[in-house]
C-alpha cells in the first residue's frame, strides 16, 4: 500500500473545485474585457426601432428596451460590477486587516474596546447600513465602494485577530523579544504576515458579497447610474421590459450575475481549502 504524501494531497492542482471555478472565472472576465473592446461598446445612442428584439444570429442576446445590444451591455455591466467588487473587497480586507492585527497587538482594554466596536458594527444590517450612506450620493461611485467597504471588514478583523492571537505568546515572538526586537518590528515581521494568507482569502470571499451588494444598490435605484451599465443597473431596467415579454432582458444578466457569484465562492472556498492545513503548519505551539 502506498504512503499518502500530504504535500501531493493539498497541491491546489489537485482541487477540481478550484480548477473548474478558476476556469470559469477566467472565461467571464474575458468576456467582460474583450466584448467591449471588440465591439466598440454600446455607446449612448438609442434604436427604438430594434428595441426588445430576441436572440437571435444578429443579437445573441437581443436587445434592451432601448434597442441596444444586450450581449454587449451584459460584458460592460459585468466589467463595471467586477471593479467596483474588486475594489470594495480589497478595501474591506484592509481595513479589516488593520483593525484586527492592531486589536491584538494592542491587547488589553484597547482590544476589549475595539472588539465591542466591531460587535457594533456588525449588529447593523448592512444592506441598511449601504443604503443609508449611498443615500446621501446617489449615483456617486466612491459613495457605492464606501458603502460596500464600510460595511464588510468586522468579520475580516475578527480573523486577523484571531490569527495574530495564536502567534502573539508562541515561542517565535518570545525569542524576537529576547533578540531585541522592538514592538514595531515584531507587528511588521510577524504579526502582519500571520494574517497575510487570510487576508488573500478574505478578498475572495468578500467578491460576491460586494457583487450582490453593488448589483442590489443599483437595482434600487441608489447605485449607479442608467447610462453607466452594471449587473444592478441591466436588472433595473429589465423590469418593464420583462413585463412586455422580454425575458432575455432578465435571464441574461442575472445568469451573468449568479455564475459570476458562485465561480467566485467557490474558488474562494477552495482558496480557504488550500490555506487552511498551510496555517495550521505555520503557526507554532
Amino acid at each position: 500500500m502506498r504512503d499518502r504524501n500530504p504535500m501531493r494531497d493539498r497541491n491546489p492542482m489537485r482541487d477540481r473545485t478550484l480548477i473548474v471555478s478558476a476556469a470559469v472565472l477566467a472565461v467571464i472576465v474575458g468576456y467582460a474585457v474583450l466584448v467591449p473592446l471588440v465591439s466598440g461598446g454600446s455607446g449612448p445612442s438609442v434604436d427604438f426601432g430594434s428595441a426588445r428584439l430576441a436572440p437571435g444570429p444578429d443579437h445573441w442576446f437581443g436587445t434592451d428596451g432601448a434597442g441596444r445590444d444586450l450581449f454587449v451591455r451584459t460584458a460592460e455591466g459585468l466589467r463595471i460590477s467586477l471593479i467596483v467588487a474588486a475594489v470594495c473587497a480589497l478595501a474591506s480586507t484592509v481595513i479589516g486587516t488593520l483593525v484586527g492585527v492592531a486589536s491584538a497587538a494592542l491587547g488589553g482594554t484597547v482590544d476589549r474596546i475595539v472588539m465591542r466596536c466591531v460587535d457594533g458594527v456588525n449588529a447593523l444590517p448592512h444592506l441598511l447600513l449601504g443604503i443609508a450612506i449611498v443615500a446621501f450620493y446617489p449615483g456617486n461611485l466612491l459613495a457605492i465602494i464606501a458603502s460596500i467597504a464600510l460595511t464588510h471588514w468586522t468579520q475580516v478583523a475578527r480573523i486577523a485577530r484571531a490569527e495574530v492571537l495564536a502567534l502573539r505568546d508562541s515561542e517565535v515572538v518570545a525569542a524576537a523579544r529576547l533578540a531585541g526586537a522592538t514592538p514595531w518590528q515584531i507587528v511588521r515581521l510577524h504579526l502582519v504576515p500571520a494574517a497575510g494568507s487570510q487576508a488573500v482569502v478574505a478578498v475572495v470571499m468578500l467578491l460576491p458579497h460586494a457583487i450582490w451588494h453593488e448589483s442590489t444598490l443599483s437595482f434600487l435605484g441608489l447605485g449607479l447610474p442608467p447610462d453607466r451599465p452594471s449587473l444592478g443597473t441591466l436588472l433595473d431596467e429589465a423590469r418593464s421590459s420583462l413585463l412586455l415579454g422580454g425575458w432575455w432582458t432578465l435571464a441574461f444578466p442575472a445568469g451573468a450575475l449568479v455564475v459570476t457569484t458562485l465561480a467566485v465562492a467557490g474558488l474562494g472556498s477552495a482558496a480557504r481549502r488550500v490555506v487552511a492545513p498551510l496555517e495550521r503548519e505555520r503557526i507554532p505551539s
